[in-house]
This record gives structure tokens, C-alpha cells and sequence, in this order.
């Protein structure tokens, strides 16, 4: 049985994509299953981050691997990749349509992260709408979260009205996320017993759920 393909897509910068990609990550690996990360943006973060872990720690890739590719070659790493492994988790460049296109076609679900402000929330409406057209379900996952913000109700009506579901989860504005994935970490491992993994792992049981 193929594994299920997960594609984290955003096309506005600085939304927390490639940081999302990697705490789910380490997040689905905790939970026992084999994890392969493609690495299709050209800043190559995803990469970076996982050669540190390879570096600094003998269990990197316990259950977890990485490939990095580009252009026409992904979706054939990625179908290949989902035939040994029970999660292949894709990070897609922001601002290029033509390959989140095809990583979004191939998946099972489009994970977007998505910061609570107006213009973030507008934003967005590309990579939703390009979910819509590919027929792949889109899950909008609300980032850096501060305490007290407060979406407008107008807004999750707008989001919802392009056939995006919401997270229940909701991401805090923490600094142990960024933290973690400097030191090769996703934040269950640097910091197990906090609010932050908390989040991840309700998060990463959510999106289990919803691909069944």
C-alpha cells in the first residue's frame, strides 16, 4: 500500500513552511511511522536542517530520510518515495506555481500554514485556490498564533468558501520552534514536555485523521 503524500504549500514567504514541514516530521516519526521529507524549494532550508541533524546526531535518520529535487523530476521522487514509506512530507518553494502545482496534484491532503492577519489570510487565497483546482483537500493551519489575536469571523467564512478546511490546532507564537530546528531538532525532541509539542503532536494527529 503507497504511503500517504503530504504537501505543506505557501506561496507567500515567511509564513513558517519549511519549520511546519519539520516539526510534523519528527512529529509522525514519534508516532512510528517512516517518514521521507522531499525537498523541492531551491533555498533548500528543509535540506539544511536535516544534514544538521546528520551531523550532530547518531539517530537522524532512525525512521526519516531526505531527497532533495527540483522541476520535472519531483513528482517521480515523490511517487517512489510513497511506495517504502508510510509518509512522504513535501516542502514546496513559495512564488512558483508551476511545481507547488504538481506536488499539490500528487497529494493526498495541502497543508498550509497561515499567519492571522488580514494580508496573510489574503495572501493565501492563491495556494487555496489552486488546491481547489487539483482536487486535493486543503488544510489551513493557523502559525505564529499570538495570545490574544482574534481572526474575524468574515475572514474564516472567506477561507472556508474556497473549500479549506481549519485546523483545530493552532500554532503559538513560540520561539522554541525557530530554536529547535536550529540545533537539528524538531521541538518534541529539544523541548518534549512544552506547549509547543503539545501543539505538534495534536496537529500531526489531526492531519492523520483527516487522511484517514
Amino acid at each position: 500500500m503507497a504511503g500517504t503524500i503530504i504537501t505543506v504549500a505557501q506561496q507567500k514567504g515567511g509564513a513558517g513552511k519549511t519549520t511546519l514541514t519539520a516539526h510534523l516530521a519528527v512529529a509522525f516519526k514519534d508516532a512510528g511511522k517512516s517518514v521521507a521529507l522531499v525537498d523541492i524549494d531551491p533555498q533548500q532550508s528543509l535540506s539544511n536542517w536535516f544534514r544538521l541533524r546528520q551531523e550532530l546526531y547518531d539517530d537522524a535518520e532512525d525512521g526519516m530520510v531526505l531527497s532533495r529535487t527540483e522541476g520535472w523530476r519531483s513528482r517521480s521522487e515523490v511517487d517512489k518515495l510513497a511506495r517504502g514509506f508510510d509518509i512522504v512530507l513535501v516542502d514546496t518553494p513559495p512564488h512558483a506555481e508551476t511545481e507547488t502545482r504538481v506536488a499539490v496534484r500528487g497529494a493526498r491532503i495541502a497543508v498550509v500554514p497561515c499567519q492571522p492577519s488580514p494580508m496573510d489570510v489574503w495572501a493565501t487565497y492563491p495556494v487555496l485556490e489552486l488546491a481547489q483546482k487539483e482536487n486535493t483537500p486543503a488544510l489551513l493551519v493557523l502559525n505564529r498564533v499570538p495570545a490574544r489575536a482574534n481572526l474575524t469571523e468574515q475572514m474564516l467564512a472567506d477561507i472556508k468558501r474556497l473549500g479549506a478546511g481549519i485546523a483545530r490546532t493552532r500554532l503559538g507564537n513560540r520561539i522554541v520552534f525557530a530554536s529547535a530546528l536550529a540545533e537539528g531538532r524538531g521541538v518534541a525532541e529539544a523541548k518534549p514536555l512544552s506547549l509547543a509539542t503539545q501543539e505538534m503532536k495534536r496537529l500531526s494527529k489531526e492531519i492523520l485523521r483527516k487522511v484517514g
